[in-house]
């Protein structure tokens, strides 16, 4: 039995009036709604064709149909046109990101919320693997008498700032010539390789100028590249999907709950996820506690390197095309900001 066009048509109809809804849809709704060209009569015959292929469910309680997996994808694949964000949505998206790209990890957790509110899905934003981070350069810089920030600036472009209280009070050129020679020590080294012992003891024997503020900078130093490295994903929308009828079920709920729960096990899943815009539907995920899911992520890069993904994930039934076009101008928009912003060399007081 072939996809006709009369049937690509009444399938498109069936999974618009659906993901907007969320109720079965029967052919007297489609023939009412819709300007179909044909009888009521002939939408349903069409629809037991559709149901036959494995385009559509029939529910016991309903005599409406509702799209099957196999029905998104071929929607995804071949009938979705990605909708076009209206002027009035960029510039709300690039104002609000914008007024929040100062650092790297702070700009990811701002578009992981701006994606959640958006799309009132559950969403995340990925970190750049942390391994294989490389240090750029360090700064302390004094901000009360026994007070400095610690501020750790990688090649990617993220920043992380840690303020450190000392028992002394140390004075600027101190350490101005400590974040000169901290940089020239760690610049171009791994997180991994900068807490190596053999790293830690050298740097700290040559600069004679640490030994003065030792116990107070040397282990919250080391402590901050570890919590580095376990910084990974933000994620924002969890308590949304309890407004969604997929979830009102609370066992149905609750597994979604324990899946985002287990961040770490859910972060590995999206990592090893293909670059670039994807959809996976259902089984597609192969993980039985995703199969009633669908996810969608893209990738940001920076400098032109592909190094982390914003998505969301919820129930099959979700708008493909409009959340598609608000991650794709997520991403450009963070791909562009820190391709400047990433590329910027330190001043001459580093």
């Amino acid at each position: 039995m072939d996809l006709t066009e009369r049937k690509l048509k009444i399938l498109q109809a069936i999974i618009r009036d659906f993901v907007s809804t969320a109720e079965p849809v029967g052919s007297r709704t489609l023939s009412r709604n819709h300007d179909l060209g044909v009888s009521a009569a002939t939408i349903r015959n069409e629809m037991s064709d559709l149901e036959e292929m494995g385009y559509l469910t029939h529910p016991h309680t309903s005599a409406g149909r509702m799209p099957s997996e196999k029905a998104y994808r071929l929607y995804v694949d071949n009938i979705m046109q990605q909708s076009e964000l209206s002027q009035q949505q960029k510039e709300m998206i690039s104002t609000k990101l914008d007024a929040n790209i100062h650092e790297l990890s702070r700009t990811l957790e701002h578009a992981a919320n701006l994606l959640s509110d958006i799309t009132s899905l559950t969403s995340f934003a990925m970190m750049p693997d942390k391994e294989q981070e490389r240090l750029k350069y360090i700064k302390i810089i004094k901000i009360d008498p026994k007070a400095v920030l610690l501020m750790i600036v990688s090649e990617s472009g993220s920043v992380t700032n840690q303020v450190l209280r000392l028992r002394g009070e140390p004075d600027e050129d101190s350490l101005r010539l400590l974040s000169k020679t901290m940089t020239y020590s760690y610049q171009g080294k791994t997180i991994n390789e900068a807490l190596t012992a053999d790293i830690r003891n050298d740097v700290l024997h040559d600069a004679g100028l640490l030994q003065k503020y030792a116990e107070d900078i040397r282990p919250r130093f080391f402590q901050t590249l570890e919590d580095m490295l376990n910084v990974n994903m933000y994620m924002e929308g969890l308590s949304n999907i309890f407004s969604l009828p997929e979830y009102s079920d609370v066992g149905k709920a609750r597994n979604f709950m324990e899946l985002l729960e287990k961040k770490d096990d859910f972060a590995r899943k999206i990592i090893d996820r293909d670059d670039g815009l994807m959809i996976t539907i259902g089984n597609e995920n192969n993980d039985e506690n995703m199969n009633d899911c669908s996810v969608i992520t893209a990738t940001y890069h920076i400098n032109g390197k592909l190094v982390g993904k914003l998505g969301v994930i919820g129930p099959t039934r979700m708008r493909y095309s409009h959340i598609t076009s608000v991650i794709e101008y997520l991403t450009e928009n963070i791909s562009d900001a820190f391709k400047i912003t990433g590329g910027n060399d330190e001043d001459d007081d580093a």
